[in-house]
Order: structure tokens, then sequence, then C-alpha cells
């Protein structure tokens, strides 16, 4: 959901902006050869057709099918009044874009929420034998807020039996009335099987609160959880309550993660994480100090998967920044999902790791496949591809210093430094390409601290036109950011920061094919 709920005037602003906005989107649109090939558009990462998107909703499987739902206003490339759009996936890469589901009505905005397969029927929208698919979502009453209100969201529900083609809306919404908090937000809804009921958990400013019901109608307050815990440098935000097992172990601890929309560990956005245990009416967690789930500014407001086929957590944030979302400079969409994500937990020195890695989906084409890259303090490995902007960089680095950079031939580039003597990654997108749009984008390098990282460890790098993700050790450290170079990234560079020949390992670099067109480009 949006780092706070704009005052009337912020509204104002944006909603008579949109349709100045679409006409100077529309004009740019006229130069492009055809949709989905736009300069900046990601080629396997999701994004809409056209319009604003941001945070993931309702993420659920059901009969075969992923279903992504996410906070859409298809008017303009700006944030204004919520609908949740839709899109489904067999695969959770390759995605069929659906009608919208859900629009604004007499109750509000649709902003952020979640779904349940009512397998049960305990909610009683089941008939015929079909089971109900319900989605849970907060309204917002623009109105209330004009008039000096504070109440302005509340929970309702919707009910799909076409395994969400078309959606009702529940006459008796709100389900969740709200009288005296002004954020009330973002409910995440799951099935505990110790106490047989629904838990829904919800974000109300500086905490989380958490609820029951058998019906999904009739909701109870059970718990608060985190005014004196993790970071509160912004509102809290889209919570996502859930258990998983420690790798190696039949251990089980539930994670909770909560987003904050502002003072992320490099600026802005954020999410971070706790672990600890719910025994069906309270979350309780030792941890005091924030633990970020990426390190990267542009991984936000991401929540999990329900009622996946084999139990996997799987994760997808919405790939921005509420420091610049409005202004990054793409034509006629605005905003991209990252790359589906596993979630898992690995116990080290008695603490836990909330690791997060890319589901194994992806398509990668031909190129470069388990080499060996000796690397000396002299000379640098130098490589030119032109498919380097949709690919993997994947190898086996010893704990040493050294620095790799992607760039394209007017000089722009974005450049990673792996300070083994600080232990840390340090990202800097100064120079990408496009970064004057805001001065918070491209003001700063981005650290991550990386000191637990074993004596050899894997690198996973997506590159995709217009964002890199990282992955460290399957998953242990990650970094997410965009990047708008003006030209296509095609060289890659690796130098060593160190005394000694570096050995990397297993090195390879492989195209990957685009969602939109299937294409091969990979030389």
């Amino acid at each position: 959901m949006i780092q706070r709920i704009y005052t009337l005037f912020v509204a104002v602003v944006l909603l008579t902006a949109c349709k100045e906005e679409v006409e100077k989107e529309k004009a740019v649109a006229v130069k492009t050869t055809k949709q989905y090939d736009e300069m900046y558009r990601p080629q396997y990462h999701f994004s809409p057709k056209s319009g604003w998107m941001n945070d993931p909703n309702g993420l659920v499987y059901h009969d075969g099918l992923y279903h992504l739902f996410y906070q859409y206003f298809p008017d303009a490339t700006v944030w204004g009044p919520m609908h949740w759009g839709h899109a489904v996936s067999k695969d959770l890469m390759n995605w069929e874009h659906k009608p919208i589901a859900l629009f604004p009505d007499e109750k509000g905005f649709i902003f952020s929420g979640s779904a349940v397969v009512d397998v049960n029927n305990t909610s009683g929208f089941g008939k015929d034998g079909k089971v109900p698919i319900v989605a849970v979502f907060t309204y917002f009453r623009l109105d209330i807020e004009k008039a000096g209100g504070i109440n302005t969201q509340t929970q309702g529900i919707a009910y799909s039996l076409d395994n969400g083609d078309t959606w009702i809306k529940y006459e008796g919404n709100p389900v969740l009335d709200n009288t005296t908090m002004k954020d009330f937000r973002d409910p995440k809804v799951f099935w505990h099987e110790g106490t047989e009921s629904w838990i829904m958990v919800l974000v109300a400013g500086d905490h989380a609160k958490l609820y029951r019901s058998k019906n999904l109608k009739d909701w109870n307050h059970i718990s608060d959880f985190g005014k004196e815990q993790g970071a509160h440098g912004g509102v809290w935000e889209c919570p996502d309550l859930f258990k998983l097992k420690v790798e190696g172990s039949d251990e089980e601890k539930w994670v909770l993660i909560i987003s904050i929309g502002s003072g992320g560990p490099n600026g802005g956005s954020g999410t971070q994480y706790f672990i600890g245990d719910f025994d069906g009416d309270n979350f309780i967690s030792d941890q005091k100090m924030h633990r970020w789930l990426d390190w990267g500014a542009d991984n936000y407001a991401g929540v999990t998967y329900n009622n996946t086929p084999n139990g996997d957590r799987i994760f997808v944030g919405w790939m921005s920044n509420w420091q610049y979302a409005l202004k990054t400079p793409t034509s006629t969409w605005r905003s991209t999902m990252t790359l589906p994500r596993k979630l898992s937990l690995k116990k080290r020195d008695g603490f836990y790791d909330l690791k997060n890695y890319p589901i194994s989906s992806l398509d990668f084409s031909k190129g470069l496949s388990g080499q060996k890259k000796i690397i000396d303090s002299t000379q640098p490995f130098n490589l030119t591809e032109n498919a380097l902007g949709q690919a993997v960089i994947s190898f086996k680095a010893p704990k040493k210093s050294f620095k790799l950079s992607v760039g394209n031939v007017l000089g722009e580039a974005t450049t990673l430094l792996f300070d083994m003597n600080s232990n840390l990654l340090m990202l800097d997108r100064t120079k990408s390409g496009k970064t004057n749009f805001n001065y918070e984008f491209g003001n700063k390098l981005h650290y991550m601290p990386v000191k637990d990282l074993p004596e050899e460890f894997e690198v996973k790098l997506f590159l995709d036109r217009s964002s890199i993700e990282i992955f460290l050790n399957k998953g242990q450290y990650v970094m997410t950011d965009q990047i708008f170079p003006t030209a296509a990234y095609t060289n890659l560079t690796i130098e060593n920061e160190s005394m000694n020949s570096i050995e990397l390992n297993d090195f390879k670099l492989q195209g990957i094919s685009s969602i939109w067109e299937g294409d091969d480009q990979l030389k």
C-alpha cells in the first residue's frame, strides 16, 4: 500500500495531473514499435500493460493458476483511485493479463489485501460444489479524509466462484470497521489449523494487529505486536505471517514480514522481518532490532502466496521506492514486480536468517556455461555481449575484494564493489543512466553488510533492462535496484581489488527469454 495516505491537497494534485500525464505518455507511445518493447520495459519481470501499478495483492494459487492481483490505476501512470489489477500464470513467469478484478465503489478505493481458498466453505459463499476464492482488502474513503476524519480505512471482502474471473463484493461490507485509527490496512489472512480459524494480520500505524474469524465475515481482535520492536522510520505496511521449517532440521518458526514506507536500509521504502512463534493468539519474537529482507532500494510491499501446491512460501515484491516511484522515466506504464522468490530459514550461530532466492521457472537461453575465470591484480576480465541487459550472470567467488561493472558504449555503468576487508557490498548506480528525474535516485552508494559469507559463495545477478537483482550465497544476502541506462548494457568488467589472483568458478552468462515474445536474443 502507499507509504502514507495522501492529504487532501496531494490527492487533488495527483488526480488532476492524471489526464495531463496520460496525454504526455500517449505522445511518447506513438514512437514505439510495439507494446512490451518500450524503452525500459522489463522482459522477464511482470509489468502491467499500461497505467500505474504498485503493491502485489491477493497472491493465491487455485486450480492450476497462480493469481497476481495488484494495486492499479488504469487511467494514468501516476497513483490514483486504486483498483485490483489481475494476471494469472501457470509457472509464475509467463503471465496472462486479465480484466480488472475489483473496482472502487461507494465504500471507497480498493487498497491492498490478500486472498484465500475457502476449501471448507466457512464463508457460505460456495455453491453447487464450487469452492470460493475470498479476497480480503482495505477500503479507503477519500470523502472522509476530505471532511477531516481519520477513520478512512475499513476491511471488506469479495468472492469468486470461477477461479478469479469475476467477483462479487459482500453485501455486508465492511466486515471490520474502524472508528479511531488513521492507518488501519493491508489485511493478510491465512487458515490456522491449531485453532481451526482464519487469522488476519493487518497494520495500524506503528504496529501489527491480529484478528480471528470462523467465517471470514465476523472478526475479533486477539493481540498486537511490534510497538517497541523493529524499525519505525515510517508507517508499517503490508504484513505477512507464516510458518517455515528451518533448513536441515524438524524445527519450525513463524516469520512476520513488515514493510515501512520510509527508513529503509538505503533510504526510503524497505521490508523488515521478525522470527518468532505464534500460538494461535499471539506472535512473540525476542528480536528487538530490525532485519532486512532485501538491502536494495527497490523491493517494497512484498507478500507471499497462499495455497501453493507443495507448500512453498513464494514472495513477490513491488520493485520501486516511494521516494521516486511517481517519477521513474517509463512511458506508457509505470512499475514492475520483483522476480518470484522462494523463502527459507537457515539457523546460524543461534540466529535465523530469512533467505530469498529466485524460483526455478526462468527460461534460460544459450550462453557461456561453467567456465573458470582467473583474474590477476593487473588484468581485468572484459566481455562484450549484446544481450547483457536481459541475462543472468552467476559464478562462485572467494571471499576476496573485487569489482564488477555492467555498462554501455556511452560510459554509463552500474558497479558492484565487494569490499571483503570491510565486509561490505556497495552498489553504485550514480552513473547508471538516467538519474536526474529525482535527487534521491542516484545521489549515493547503496551498502549491504556481508560479514557472514562463507569462504566461497555464489554470486547471481539478474539484469532486465531497467533492474538488477543480486543474490549472494543462495539468497543469504539480497539487493534489488532499478536502473535506467539510455542505451543497452553490453559490457561486463570484473576487476581484482586484492593482492593475489582471484579464481571465479562455474562462471555463467545466460540470456533469459522474453515472457512477452519468447525471443532468444543471446548470441
